[in-house]
């Protein structure tokens, strides 16, 4: 099982990076959300969405 995670490129902690999603699918709808919001914006925050397993089995 996996937890999907999205990280901030420069490290910092925010609403976004503190959630855990269920799919990546779920984790990359919230990141779109949040972009349409900067548009064209120069302090835009670059993230990433890592898949880390947890250790969980799902049997």
């Amino acid at each position: 099982m996996y937890r999907v995670r999205v990280l901030r490129d420069d490290g910092v902690e925010d609403e976004l990076t503190r959630r855990c999603y269920g799919t990546y699918d779920e984790a990359y709808d919230e990141l779109e959300r949040f972009y349409a919001d900067l548009c064209c914006s120069d302090d835009r925050v670059e993230y990433s969405i890592t898949m880390d397993e947890t250790g969980i089995s799902s049997s």
